[in-house]
């Protein structure tokens, strides 16, 4: 069929494409018209129209059309409804969201043959962007910069909703060292945020501060965007154009965003924000936006300054991986749900400088975390996430455990406090002790390590025991005494939980962690283990009866055992009779549990429950009548009084 022959008929019947008038420009016969789009963005009228259209060119109505993809149409009907498509296959329209396009398009060719060939190609995404159900590994990474005390982790527990980085008035001391990660929730964007140390470029090497300054630079490496804080109200200080000029020698090509951050002091009215302003234009980074990190001020202006570097981002990422279904999240889920289903949580305490930080880099095999000699170098709780054998598990490296005093203030105490927290967060807890300090002393555990150990066991937490520093002790002896005093010594202190397993290892060489996470995954299972009720009830006639007691009308009659809840595991023994279950019955069970059970080095919990005796014939056996309703008792406000 001529072209003439269709631009024949009237202008509204013209206008195939739902309002989308002819185009010769982009008349193809090769080009399939997006009808299956079409069809399902109109029903309605793309149906009366097809009938009709096929009415006119005296082709039979196909019913069937409008239910089935165009592709296997007739020849005849792709080359002469050609012209009527201004939509090709190859494009989207405004209405299509990428995180609708998960999927792919067919394009057709007619050959000379009249054959039709189909071929499967590449969906482009388009703006906007659902964060929310992007991919977490697809997430782009923006680093928080800047001097310090300039707000940079407050403005982090801002972004995250959380107060996770330690926040503190410290213009001389430095209270971030490490690099801390999260999902930031800044409206509708999701992307990952780093709360990094203060930067000072003339900072002497080999120093802490000179080490913070190198993690900070091996962490721009993999960032694509970065937020410069300042101090509006100290103006554009000297240490700022300091740090400008070191991030255009280590990250010229990052896509940066200036933040004056603490502004709600300087909105009087008297132009001093406008001012800071037209200042901090020396740094060359382009305009400035005003925010306040505790206040929540000015998080629309950096919404609207990120969003579309984001969004860019995020739209090349999307094209380049292709269409997987992986890019997405087929329940629909967030970030926040993501990251609400937690699955092993392990903290890593211990006393200041036994080398936590060292073993949570060996196991991430990267420098995570800063580690010296120096004692108390960790403040913050650093979270980090490592996949092991096909487990996720997620490590939080602690600060140091000190007794803290009225006497202690500043970072310290707050790091002190943190520690606490993440201890009673954790699924299993990994204290780690100083072998050279052992062979050193008349004692394997000291004061701390000890409260650290009964804590842990008293909120229900498995515990693994790690002997660090095993490669600075010289002989064989001095291995011998470390390995046979350390069992002895928490046996002698917690004899309530046997069975804890104990792993020597050197962290700095690598020694052993492979080891450490084994018996990690091994307590964890024995944590959220759950055995049957028929199986317990079994095994508590055999244990009832191989237990020899002294006084047979004294033995406790257990009826019933069953287990309520794992993590960790809770048991309810249900005793009838005038006697109850002692603590030394108690013992006896749980001991029993573990040996039969295997479950060694987790607490165990034993609720002992009475059974009230039955009635019979609503009497009980001391011949007194149970159901009998109680007498109805009046308070003096609803009495009666007699009227005279």
């Amino acid at each position: 069929m001529s072209h003439s022959c269709i631009r024949s008929f009237p202008a509204r019947k013209r206008k195939f494409g739902l309002g989308l008038p002819h185009n010769p420009l982009k008349s193809n016969t090769n080009l399939v018209p997006n009808l299956y789009t079409e069809r399902h963005r109109h029903p309605t009228k793309f149906g009366s129209f097809t009938t009709a259209f096929l009415n006119r060119i005296r082709i039979p109505s196909l019913g069937w059309v409008q239910c089935r993809s165009i592709s296997i149409l007739h020849p005849c009907i792709l080359q002469a409804t050609g012209e009527f498509c201004t939509l090709p296959t190859n494009e989207l329209s405004d209405s299509d969201s990428c995180n609708d396009a998960i999927g792919h398009l067919e394009e057709s060719h007619v050959d000379s043959d009249g054959d039709v060939t189909t071929k499967t190609i590449r969906r482009v995404y388009q703006t906007p962007v659902d964060f929310t159900k992007v991919n977490k590994n697809l997430l782009p990474t923006v680093v928080l910069i800047g001097r310090p005390n300039v707000g940079k982790s407050a403005l982090f527990n801002r972004l995250i909703r959380r107060r996770e980085a330690l926040v503190y008035n410290t213009p001389d001391d430095h209270v971030t060292r490490d690099i801390r990660e999260g999902i930031a929730k800044l409206g509708d964007l999701r992307f990952k945020v780093l709360d990094s140390a203060g930067l000072e470029t003339a900072a002497s090497s080999g120093s802490i501060l000179d080490r913070t300054s190198g993690m900070t630079a091996s962490v721009l490496a993999r960032c694509q965007f970065a937020v410069f804080l300042i101090d509006v109200r100290a103006g554009l200080h000297p240490l700022d154009l300091e740090v400008g000029r070191w991030l255009r020698k280590h990250a010229p090509g990052i896509n940066l965003v200036v933040a004056m951050n603490k502004s709600e002091s300087l909105l009087d009215g008297s132009g001093s924000l406008m001012a800071a302003a037209a200042e901090t234009y020396r740094l060359g980074f382009g305009d400035p936006i005003a925010i306040s990190a505790e206040t929540g001020l000015g998080m629309q202006d950096l919404y609207g300054s990120l969003k579309p570097k984001l969004e860019d981002y995020m739209l090349q990422v999307l094209n380049n991986e292709g269409t997987e279904e992986s890019n997405f999240r087929e329940d629909g889920s967030s970030c926040e749900l993501e990251e609400s289903k937690l699955q092993l949580q392990l903290a890593i305490v211990g006393r200041p400088n036994v080398g936590k930080s060292t073993l949570l880099n060996t196991l991430l095999q990267e420098e995570r975390v800063l580690v010296g000699p120096e004692a108390g170098l960790t403040r913050d709780s650093i979270r980090a996430q490592f996949e092991f054998q096909g487990r996720t598990i997620y490590l939080v490296d602690t600060a140091g455990w000190l007794q803290r005093t009225k006497m202690e203030k500043g970072p310290a105490s707050l790091s002190i406090v943190q520690t606490r927290k993440s201890l009673m967060r954790a699924h299993v807890i990994a204290l780690v002790l100083d072998a050279e300090e052992i062979a050193n002393s008349r004692r394997s555990l000291k004061h701390d390590e000890v409260v650290i150990a009964r804590q842990a066991v008293e909120e229900g937490r498995g515990l693994v025991v790690v002997v660090n520093k095993m490669d600075l002790l010289r002989g064989k002896q001095l291995y011998d005494k470390v390995m046979e005093a350390v069992p002895q010594e928490i046996q002698t202190i917690m004899p309530q939980v046997t069975g804890i397993p104990i792993v020597f290892i050197s962290a700095l060489e690598g020694r052993g962690h492979a080891a450490v996470m084994h018996q990690v995954i091994d307590t964890y299972e024995k944590w959220c283990s759950r055995l049957s009720t028929a199986r317990l009830n079994r095994w508590l006639r055999k244990v009832m009866s191989r237990h020899s007691w002294k006084d047979q009308a004294a033995q406790p009659k257990v009826k019933y055992f069953t287990q309520v809840k794992a993590r960790p595991p809770t048991f309810v023994a249900f005793v009838s009779g005038k006697k109850e279950l002692s603590e030394t019955d108690i013992r006896f069970l749980k001991r029993s549990l573990k040996e039969d059970f295997d479950l060694g080095g987790i607490p165990i919990r034993i609720m002992p429950r009475s059974i009230e005796r039955k009635a019979v014939n609503g009497t009980s056996k001391s011949g007194q009548i149970t159901n009998r309703p109680s007498e109805r008792m009046f308070s003096d406000k609803r009495k009666v009084c007699p009227v005279e």
